[in-house]
């Protein structure tokens, strides 16, 4: 990322505001895929006058003109507009930004500064002048051969004006269609934004009509242009490449309602394709695969659609959301899909009353399959017996065993911080028995300390949007009520199983299933089961392990379609969060 004219950036323009204090302090930057992620403008000459920052005066500092959003820099703690004393304890007041920018070269793979925040009119007030220069600590090294192309162009005609768009395809599928101006203006903006990347060669204007021949070539010359920049990551990731590649433009056009294919990954590896609409929600794509699939109503309300985010971790889709830009977006599953159909259920009661249905047995079991091979079910002394079942084909006895292990129907989220903890980080993990906070390291090593949390301990849950964290509060016997702040980005997330499993231990105490006497069970198998198969032998009602009353405000009653769209608890934030326990974290 580089910094605009006016010395503002294009990525940070949302980011935080540097927080005022009148004293220097010390942040510390570990580099990571897209290097150290911020931006350094300031004299090139040495020496100056000195000026008045927070009533010190200081020789001429550089400073930082923009932070990559998502960045090491921005997860240290480093701000727009800082002004930086030291470079991994040398004093840089003064310095060249030659010198600051070698200082900073050297330092590795870990880097500490030493910087004082200023308010926004002081800042503007110590901007440098023309005599100045800018560095950006972006990674470029790391690249990837992405499947995009521009196989094609045709002639469209808008207001009476004839032109030409190009066509730009992934996998395949076809993204949107541009004008060559709107690819140079891409350009433009592009060498704008990162100014110390060597640009591939960009196709130039030619003055006069083009013959066919003459447009194929532009074509080839786009499609090599688009192949070379996409393949370097932090550009390919940037806000600018997506929105290029989102751009539905009417005149060109391409419009909401043109139509796309989407790939979405089953539960039992394989694919399924749907043609939907480019702007056509996840409801609306959900609804495509549940008509393409054939599934009924009662199968469908316990699956759902998900982002895959990494290898072992996947988010639900928010109702509003559009899953045509999320595979624009996630470059590295382009290829296959970033769309995966996955369970979205947490009482195995519920579950077990769809053991009649073939393609929901087919789902759970391929899931249980991989949520185990992933280390998500912990399968214990009973990976043997499972591998053998599974082996043989026996999915609702392979069922059996696994419903009973520990994490299944759990959602475990990505390490973060939460304020229980005073250092270190927590890993949050759903399920209808219990929530569960996991202690660990912040590189998500884990951790001795764990509590857990009844559900009728749970009062009241919400989302904090402004400070994008995920907050609810408990209340232990004999004790006064507390809130915990768990700052996930996935805040959104955890809030719908929050509502989900409340729903569900709704729906659990009005529909208790009762378990019969161990010597009746077994009488009844004798008499009733003698020749079924293996697979209906163990089949049996399943019990609540326990009813709760539900303290949580703003939980709804579990429908048969109630898949999307939890209303949010609008119950006041707390303004000051306590450890959990005094401390027990």
């Amino acid at each position: 990322m580089a910094d605009d004219d006016d010395g503002s950036s294009r990525k940070s323009s949302s980011a935080p505001t540097s927080p005022v204090t009148s004293q220097p302090r010390i942040v510390t930057i570990v580099k990571s895929e897209t290097g150290f992620g911020f931006n350094v403008r300031g004299q090139v000459s040495e020496g100056g006058q000195l000026k008045s920052i927070n009533g010190e005066l200081y020789a001429p500092l550089q400073h930082v003109s923009a932070v990559l959003e998502g960045g090491a820099a921005e997860k240290a703690g480093l701000f727009k507009g800082d002004r930086i004393l030291e470079v991994n304890g040398s004093t840089v007041e003064g310095a060249t930004h030659k010198n600051v920018v070698d200082l900073i070269k050297s330092g590795g793979s870990e880097l500490k500064l030493t910087v004082i925040s200023v308010p926004q009119y002081e800042s503007e007030r110590l901007e440098p002048s023309d005599d100045s220069s800018g560095y950006s600590y972006i990674d470029y090294s790391e690249k990837r051969a992405l499947p995009i192309s521009v196989p094609d162009y045709r002639s469209v005609e808008r207001h009476g004006e004839k032109f030409i768009v190009y066509n730009v395809y992934m996998a395949g599928r076809m993204l949107c269609a541009h004008r060559y101006r709107e690819f140079a203006s891409l350009h433009q903006q592009l060498k704008k934004e990162f100014p110390d990347f060597q640009f591939p060669k960009f196709p130039g204007k030619w003055p006069f009509s083009l013959s066919e021949q003459q447009l194929d070539a532009r074509r080839r010359g786009l499609e090599q242009y688009l192949e070379k920049v996409t393949s370097v990551r932090v550009i390919g990731e940037s806000e600018i490449m997506q929105e290029f590649l989102a751009d539905m433009n009417e005149d060109n056009g391409v419009t909401g309602t043109t139509e796309v294919e989407l790939r979405v990954l089953l539960p039992d590896r394989n694919t399924v394709t749907v043609t939907v609409r480019r702007n056509n929600t996840t409801e609306d794509v959900y609804e495509a695969i549940i008509d393409k699939l054939g599934m009924d109503d009662e199968t469908a309300n316990v699956f759902a659609l998900f982002e895959i985010m990494d290898y072992t971790f996947e988010r639900k889709l928010q109702p509003n959301e559009f899953p045509h830009n999320l595979y624009i977006q996630n470059y590295s599953t382009a290829t296959n899909t970033c769309i995966a159909l996955r369970k979205w259920i947490f009482a195995v009661q519920h579950e077990v009353l769809l053991n009649d249905d073939d393609m929901a047995v087919n789902f759970f079991f391929w899931q249980a399959v991989d949520d185990i091979g992933k280390g998500r079910i912990k399968p214990g002394n009973s990976l043997y017996q499972l591998k053998s079942l599974q082996e043989n084909h026996k999915k609702l006895q392979y069922l059996q065993i696994a419903r009973g292990l520990e994490g299944y129907n759990e959602i475990s989220f990505p390490h973060c911080s939460c304020d229980a903890r005073k250092t270190g980080h927590i890993i949050a993990s759903s399920g209808v028995e219990h929530f569960k906070l996991q202690a660990c390291t912040e590189d998500g090593q884990l951790e001795d300390q764990s509590h857990t949390f009844t559900w009728d301990e749970i009062q009241r849950w919400e989302v904090d949007e402004e400070g994008m964290c995920f907050c609810f509060e408990y209340i232990k016997q004999g004790k006064r009520a507390k809130w915990v702040r768990i700052n996930t980005s996935y805040y959104n997330y955890m809030f719908d199983c929050f509502e989900r499993i409340m729903a569900e231990i709704n729906w659990l105490k009005d529909n208790q299933v009762h378990e019969e006497e161990g010597a009746e069970d077994e009488e009844a198998d004798d008499e009733d089961d003698e020749d079924e198969d293996d697979d209906e032998e163990y089949e049996e009602e399943m019990v609540t392990k326990t009813t709760r009353p539900v303290g949580a405000t703003g939980s709804k009653g579990f429908s048969s379609r109630n898949i999307f769209g939890r209303r949010k608890n609008t119950g006041g934030q707390k303004d000051v969060f306590e450890d959990i326990n005094d401390g027990d974290l």
